[in-house]
């Protein structure tokens, strides 16, 4: 839904601080976050339907590997969320059948509280009209658009196409795996796959979003970075300030993620750091300077470029997957992922064919090895630092 008036508007974002997934603590730091924005009461009823969005990042890893929100963090949503005597669904759309739940841990955590988590495969897809920028119709899941309420819950993680992932992507897993394998092939430009994802959000924009900062991930996620412990939950009902703040916290800016950059254009949040409240902690105390970001950041760094070299510099210094090869185990999976057939395996380990790949990196956020990794040649690196230093200047 569209803000009014986006001149005066303005969004609370709360920040709550939580060492770890212990649920002693993190129940009462997340009722904490979500009194500091307004309290769960006010947007639940009792009898709601309420969905809740996971961010599992098939093919399915346990919680330790943080490329998943962690279970625990989930369990005391649900257990927040029980209070209010709503109807709760959890879910996701994945592609390995039930196994995926089991292997991250969700499937276990469900049983115990009694709540039903489903893939949402099982009770079909809608068509819905959206007349966005790139997309005029689109199928989401009829779980999902049934709801009353809808509870977003993402990871904080870098991308390695997008930059950062965060609320808004997190809702791309409500439509089907196989429509998401066809926009990653379709849509090549970065601008137009991020339009494709706001065009989504439109159609399914949750009322309460809660981001798993406690461990995130930096460098080259959602699937091979490295883990950093923030110890922070984010808390919002605009998914789109609270992407803001989050970026902010690691130095980017709202345009550098360009989901956070044409939501905030059409209307549909806030992306201005001066017009957005945060809450619970300081803002300036919970910056961090040395947060690694993925190589796709030279996306950005490109426009410093003299305009004739645009194209052959980002040519050279946009990155494209490369296969380790001592780490590759030939499971398929980067094979299954790829849009194009670009993957293969040959002689026992992936192979990625040049002129196939449309470096959507699809392989490398599938790949739970850390076999697939984004990379650039001498001359694209040399590009790269030449314009990051002018940049400085």
């Amino acid at each position: 839904m569209a803000i009014k008036d986006p001149d005066s508007a303005r969004s609370v974002v709360s920040v709550v601080k939580a060492r770890n997934y212990n649920l002693a603590e993190l129940i009462p730091a997340m009722r904490k976050s979500l009194d500091l924005m307004g309290g769960l009461n006010t947007i639940v009823k009792p009898g709601n339907k309420v969905f809740v969005k996971i961010n599992p990042l098939p093919p399915s890893a346990p919680a330790e590997r943080g490329i998943i929100t962690n279970p625990i963090f989930v369990e005391a949503m649900l257990t927040l969320l029980k209070e209010t005597g709503a109807v709760i669904t959890i879910g996701d759309d994945i592609d390995e059948g039930d196994d995926g739940f089991k292997i991250s841990g969700f499937r276990e955590m469900c049983e115990k509280l009694g709540v039903n988590l489903v893939n949402l495969r099982g009770a079909g897809f809608v068509e819905k009209s959206c007349n966005g920028k790139i997309l005029k119709n689109l199928y989401i899941s009829k779980i999902v658009l049934d709801a009353d309420v809808i509870i977003n819950l993402p990871k904080f993680k870098t991308h390695s196409l997008t930059i950062f992932t965060g609320s808004i992507k997190n809702m791309f897993g409500i439509i089907p795996a196989g429509l998401r394998r066809k926009f990653h092939g379709e849509y090549l430009r970065i601008e137009d796959f991020s339009q494709m994802l706001v065009d989504l959000y439109v159609l399914a924009t949750p009322q309460v979003t809660i981001m798993d900062g406690i461990m995130a991930m930096e460098g080259e996620g959602p699937g091979s970075g490295t883990m950093r412990n923030l110890g922070l939950i984010l808390a919002g009902r605009d998914a789109v300030a609270l992407d803001t703040v989050a970026c902010g916290i690691i130095g980017l800016k709202p345009g550098d993620v360009l989901t956070t950059r044409f939501a905030g254009e059409r209307g549909l949040g806030i992306n201005d750091l001066n017009r957005i409240e945060v809450v619970g902690e300081k803002f300036a105390s919970l910056v961090v300077k040395d947060f690694k970001l993925p190589f796709i950041t030279s996306h950005n760094i490109v426009n410093s470029a003299p305009h004739g070299l645009v194209k052959y510099v980002l040519g050279q210094i946009a990155p494209r997957p490369k296969v380790v090869k001592k780490n590759c185990t030939a499971c398929t999976k980067c094979v299954q992922a790829c849009p194009t057939g670009a993957a293969t395996i040959v002689r026992k380990t992936a192979a990625i064919d040049k002129k196939l790949c449309i470096r959507c990196m699809c392989c490398h956020e599938v790949c739970r090895f850390n076999a697939i990794h984004p990379g650039r040649s001498f001359i694209g690196n040399s590009f790269y630092e030449i314009i990051r230093i002018l940049r400085r200047m």
